[in-house]
């Protein structure tokens, strides 16, 4: 696993560099004592997990991961025990309370990677997703999805009999579906193009609700018409 460390305190960042040494399947790529170097430094590298400090000066862990548009994994390293339920409602894989020895480092370094290969076997299949909802992985079939949501940072995935709320961009949720079945049509919905019941240049019916297009999206009526005409 690609990892990186964000603490502004460098002995930290020295420990955490010790025992990633010590675990063959991490990767420690780079270290940051400054919080914007390393959102720079994720906006063009892909990784999959980060050690995080929560108490910075400048800025908290917690909302510095809250403001990523593409979320790697979490760890959560911190001083300060009042912190540990929020860390857990943003998906964390884990919460380590300084000064954690190696033992416990390395019990949430497995955590990030069972739930890494986990993503991995069981991310995308021919018809059906999982989603993770309340620290479960929730399996959803294509076919049962009316309608996807954007709503701050959670995405509502409209299902009967209920729909299901998960932490996730709708980018990173457009990126699981299959291009020739779901179509992102504003900054706010991705729609099932089967389940399009009429629609014209300003807007889509789904399922009985209506959908606006949005104005960076104006090839969509396009797009649909030449598919009307296959």
């Amino acid at each position: 696993m690609k990892c990186i460390a964000i603490d502004d305190e460098p002995l930290a960042l020295q420990i955490i560099s010790q025992y990633c040494e010590r675990i063959s399947f991490l990767q420690l790529e780079k270290i940051f004592t400054n919080p914007d170097e390393a959102i720079q430094y994720l906006q063009n590298h892909k990784i999959d997990l980060m050690f995080l400090d929560i108490q910075m000066p400048d800025i908290n862990g917690l909302q510095l991961y809250k403001n990523l548009s593409n979320k790697p994994l979490v760890v959560f390293t911190t001083a300060y025990k009042d912190f540990a339920v929020e860390g857990f409602n943003v998906d964390a894989i884990d919460y380590l309370l300084k000064p954690f020895d190696y033992n416990r480092f390395l019990k949430a370094a497995y955590k990030a990677n069972e739930y890494q290969e986990f993503l991995s076997s069981h991310e995308l299949q021919s018809n059906s997703i999982y989603v993770k909802v309340n620290y479960e992985m929730i399996k959803i079939n294509l076919k049962d999805i009316e309608l996807i949501e954007a709503l701050d940072d959670y995405i509502k995935i409209h299902i009967k009999p209920y729909p299901v709320l998960t932490l996730m961009t709708l980018k990173n949720m457009q990126e699981k579906l299959p291009e020739q079945e779901f179509m992102r049509v504003h900054r706010s919905y991705i729609i099932p193009i089967s389940k399009v019941e009429k629609f014209n240049k300003n807007k889509i019916y789904v399922a009985g609700k209506k959908i606006p297009i949005g104005s960076s999206y104006a090839d969509v009526y396009d797009v649909l018409m030449s598919r009307q005409l296959q």
